[in-house]
């Protein structure tokens, strides 16, 4: 033993007292010290990193995928100009909500050819995970 036995239910750090109850310290839900502009920084990296994606892929696509259209191209492009502009409007709480609808654009391009419904659902995913993200730091 290397010091007094203290009992846990009587002696707790004040920042550690649940919200209302005396001794409680400002309630952090992360260690980050500016934890909305992480999460618009995860929030812009993803898009932007989709918008990259997107516009690399045309070529392969073209090349291996087979038949991809002037209509499959123009939607790639309108689709990866929209990720870049709201990856910058981030700081809007509705750019969250366009981010999602982006998703659901970029899976409905999947009509225009099969390997965009592909990444729709990847960045479908990814997006889910931002979002989850938010939700957990920001609460």
């Amino acid at each position: 033993m290397t010091g007094p036995e203290q009992d846990p239910h009587t002696t707790r750090d004040p920042a550690e007292a649940p919200a209302g109850e005396p001794g409680a310290g400002p309630a952090r839900r992360s260690g980050l010290r500016n934890p909305e502009r992480a999460v618009r920084g995860l929030g812009a990296g993803t898009l932007s990193l989709e918008a990259l994606v997107l516009l690399l892929a045309i070529q392969p696509i073209r090349v291996v995928g087979g038949d991809l259209g002037g209509a499959a191209i123009a939607a790639v492009v309108a689709l990866a100009v929209a990720a870049v502009v709201l990856a910058g409007m981030m700081r809007r709480p509705w750019a969250w909500h366009a981010g999602t609808v982006l998703q659901g654009l970029l899976i409905l391009a999947g009509l225009l050819h099969w390997s965009l419904f592909a990444l729709g659902i990847i960045f479908a995913l990814v997006w889910a995970y931002a979002l989850h993200v938010r939700r957990v730091i920001l609460g």
